[in-house]
């Protein structure tokens, strides 16, 4: 299965504290895992603004992910349509682009943000 991964996740995988069930998720080799720039984008604005859960190297995290299989979805004007599309269940701009990136990839979002379960969208929740 494709699996993007937001951004909460990301840190959670490379700081592992990932909770078992995003674990077995994240290892099984099956499973195709992608991020997006948006989520290093997010780490880099976050960071700056102070944010203790955000202090990771951005670029060190890009280059694990790389390293260790991830694939980089870029994001694209369709992407950025695909937010427009979207219901106004949350508001946070960085998980509406991932959400529109996985509808229109055909990939599930993989997520630790229960609002985000709320989308009829391919979802699946890990606490």
């Amino acid at each position: 299965m494709k699996f993007l991964l937001d951004t909460h996740l990301l840190l959670q995988a490379a700081l592992e504290t990932l909770s078992v069930e995003a674990k077995s998720i994240l290892v099984d080799e099956s499973n195709t895992l992608y991020f997006s720039p948006a989520s290093i984008w997010e780490v880099v604005i976050k960071k700056n603004h102070g944010r203790v859960d955000f202090d990771v190297d951005p670029g060190v995290l890009r280059r694990s992910l790389l390293d260790n299989q991830y694939h980089e979805l870029p994001i694209t004007s369709l992407h950025a349509l695909g937010v427009h599309e979207l219901p106004k269940i949350h508001k946070d701009p960085f998980d509406r682009i991932l959400l529109a990136q996985a509808i229109k990839e055909g990939i599930t979002l993989l997520t630790s943000d229960q609002t985000l379960r709320e989308y009829p969208a391919p979802v699946v929740f890990v606490p």
